[in-house]
C-alpha cells in the first residue's frame, strides 16, 4: 500500500495552496480531486460558446506584500501563476438610498476623498470606520488572524456586528452605509449578524492592495497551483471519489479509500496527515460512525455562510452600450431603503418573481483586460439565495421555475440598462441548489461558516486543526471566506502540519 505524508481531499483552492507548499517543503502529497479538474468554486468553464467564471469578481492584489494571498502563492510557488488585472474601482453602487451612482475607489486615499465628497456630513464617520478598516487589513496582512485577534483590547466594541456599528457611526444615514458595506454578497447575507471585523479585514484588504481579476478567469490559478504541487513532486488525481477516510490512532497512518466515479476500482492509500478541502460534514459522512460523529459534534452550533445564485449572461453587445460604465457593479432594488433590508434578499426565490427581486452584484467582464473570451460579452450576476427556496420541487418544476426567475432578473436589468434583455444570446443560470450539488456544501454555504460574532472576546475564530489528530482542514471552514481568506487559511494548515510532524 502507497504511503503519503499528507493525503488532500478536494483540488479547491484552500487544498491545492495547502497541497503545493508541503509538496516544496519535501513532503510526499496526493491530492484527490473528484471533478473533471480542480479548482472547485475556483473555475471556469464553457457552456456553448458562453464562458462561465464560477465565482471570482474581484480579489485584493497578491502582489502586495500585505494581501493576505501575498506570501501563500510565493511559497506555493505560484506567486507569478498569472496575471492579475486591475479591475479600475471596487465597485460602483446604484439603487437602493442611492438617489445617483456611487463609485468607490479600490484604495483608502480614493475612497476616503469619494465618501467625504458625496457624504460630507459624515467625514468624521467616515473617517474613522476607514482608519480602523485600514488598520484590521493592515494586520491580517502582516500577521494573519492571531495578529488581528491581539487587537481587540483596543476596540470597545470588537464583538459588535456590521450593522450596530455603522449605525453609530452613521445614524440613519442609510445611502452612506450602503456606500460603504452594499456589496454584502461578497461577506454575507445579514449586516445585523455579520461581524464587523472580518468584515473591515476583507472589505480593507480590497482597498489596501487595489481589485484585482485573474486575466482568463480563476481557473488559470488553479492549474498554476495544480502545477505547482506536481513540481514539487506531488500527485493530483482526478476523476477519482474519495468514498471513505478512517483517520487511526496518535502514531498509526489514516487510510484513505478512493473510486472511480461509477463505484469501481477501489483504491487505498495510507497518510500520516489527512487535509480536508471539503465541509467537515462531507468529511464526517466518509468517516467510521464513532469518527464522523465526533468530527460533527465538535462544529456544532457553527452557522453556514450565506449561498448565492449565479446567472451568466452572453451578450451580443458590449454591456458599456447598454449604459454599464463600471468593472463591478452593485444594483440594489427600489424597496430596499436601508442596508438591514439586504437580509430580506436571500428568501425572495422561495416565491414567484411577480415583486420584489433580489440586490444584484455585476461583473462586465469587458470592461477590462479580463482575457474573457467574446463575444458573446459575459455579464456575471450574483445575488442572494438559499437551497430552501427550491427545496421539495420536482426536477421540472424546478427547471421551469429557474427558468422565470432568470427572466425575471434579465427584465430588471433591462429596466436599469435599457436594451440588454434583446441581446442576450445565452444564458447559464446557477441556484443555491446547484452550488449545493457542484461543491457538496452544506446549505450551499460558499464562504464555509458564516462570519458572525465571537462568543469570548478574542477567542480563536477559526483553525485548521480539528478535534481528530491527524486531520487538518484547508478551506473557507478554517478561516475566513473568499479567495484571500481561503489562501491564507490553507497556508496556516500546511504551518500546522509542518509544525506538528517535523520532517525526520
Amino acid at each position: 500500500m502507497t504511503v503519503y505524508d499528507v493525503v488532500v481531499i478536494g483540488a479547491g483552492l484552500g487544498g491545492l495552496t495547502a497541497g503545493a507548499i508541503l509538496a516544496r517543503e519535501g513532503r510526499k502529497v496526493l491530492v484527490i480531486e473528484r471533478g473533471n479538474s480542480v479548482g472547485g468554486a475556483a473555475s471556469s468553464y464553457k457552456v456553448g460558446d458562453l464562458f462561465v467564471e464560477g465565482s471570482l469578481h474581484v480579489t485584493g492584489d497578491p502582489h502586495h506584500p500585505r494581501d493576505p494571498k501575498h506570501s501563500a502563492l510565493i511559497r506555493a510557488g505560484a506567486g507569478d501563476a498569472v496575471q492579475w488585472i486591475p479591475a479600475g474601482a471596487l465597485y460602483e453602487m446604484r439603487g437602493g438610498p442611492l438617489t445617483q451612482p456611487f463609485v468607490l475607489p479600490d484604495d483608502f486615499a480614493g475612497a476616503r476623498d469619494a465618501l467625504t465628497a458625496r457624504f460630507p456630513d459624515a467625514r468624521s464617520g467616515i473617517a474613522q470606520f476607514l482608519g480602523e478598516m485600514e488598520r484590521l487589513a493592515a494586520t491580517v496582512g502582516d500577521g494573519g488572524l492571531e495578529a488581528v485577534f491581539a487587537l481587540a483590547p483596543e476596540f470597545p466594541d470588537w464583538s459588535s456586528t456590521l450593522a450596530d456599528k455603522l449605525q453609530a457611526l452613521f445614524g440613519d444615514n442609510e445611502a452612506v452605509k450602503c456606500a460603504i458595506a452594499g456589496n454584502l454578497s461578497y461577506f454575507h447575507d445579514d449586516p445585523a449578524t455579520l461581524w464587523w471585523v472580518p468584515f473591515a479585514m476583507m472589505q480593507g484588504s480590497f482597498l489596501l492592495t487595489g481589485a484585482r481579476f485573474v486575466q482568463g478567469g480563476s481557473q488559470r490559478l488553479s492549474s498554476g497551483l495544480a502545477r505547482a504541487v506536481r513540481v514539487g513532486g506531488g500527485e493530483v488525481l482526478l476523476r477519482r471519489v474519495v468514498s471513505g477516510v478512517e483517520i487511526g490512532e496518535a502514531g498509526h497512518a489514516h487510510r484513505i479509500t478512493h473510486t472511480a466515479r461509477d463505484g469501481s476500482d477501489p483504491q487505498t492509500v495510507e497518510a500520516l496527515t489527512v487535509v480536508g478541502n471539503a465541509a467537515p460534514g462531507a468529511l464526517a459522512a466518509l468517516m467510521p460512525d464513532a469518527q464522523g460523529e465526533r468530527l460533527t459534534r465538535s462544529y456544532a452550533g457553527r452557522t453556514p455562510s450565506l449561498s448565492l445564485f449565479a446567472l451568466t449572461l452572453g451578450l451580443s453587445t458590449p454591456p458599456r452600450a447598454f449604459g454599464f460604465t463600471s468593472y463591478a457593479t452593485q444594483l440594489l432594488p427600489d424597496w430596499m431603503t436601508t442596508l438591514a433590508s439586504y437580509a430580506e434578499g436571500k428568501a425572495l426565490m422561495a416565491g414567484e418573481p411577480t415583486g420584489r427581486m433580489p440586490p444584484l452584484a455585476i461583473a462586465d467582464y469587458a470592461a477590462i483586460d479580463s482575457g474573457v473570451p467574446s463575444p458573446p460579452y459575459v455579464l456575471s450576476v450574483v445575488g442572494p439565495d438559499q437551497t430552501s427556496n427550491w427545496s421539495g420541487l420536482t426536477q421540472d418544476d424546478y427547471r421551469a421555475k429557474r427558468s422565470r426567475w432568470q427572466q425575471a432578473i434579465i427584465d430588471q436589468l433591462d429596466r436599469n440598462y435599457p436594451g440588454l434583455a434583446g441581446a442576450v444570446t445565452a444564458a447559464s443560470f446557477n441556484s443555491a441548489q446547484s452550488v449545493q450539488q457542484y461543491l457538496n456544501l452544506p446549505e450551499g454555504s460558499v464562504y464555509g461558516f458564516a462570519p458572525l460574532p465571537p462568543d469570548n472576546t478574542g477567542a480563536p475564530y477559526r483553525s485548521p486543526r480539528t478535534v481528530l489528530p491527524g486531520l487538518y482542514l484547508a478551506s473557507a471552514y478554517a478561516g475566513v471566506g473568499g479567495y484571500s481568506g481561503v489562501v491564507q487559511s490553507a497556508a496556516l494548515c500546511a504551518d500546522t502540519i509542518l509544525q506538528d510532524n517535523p520532517k525526520r
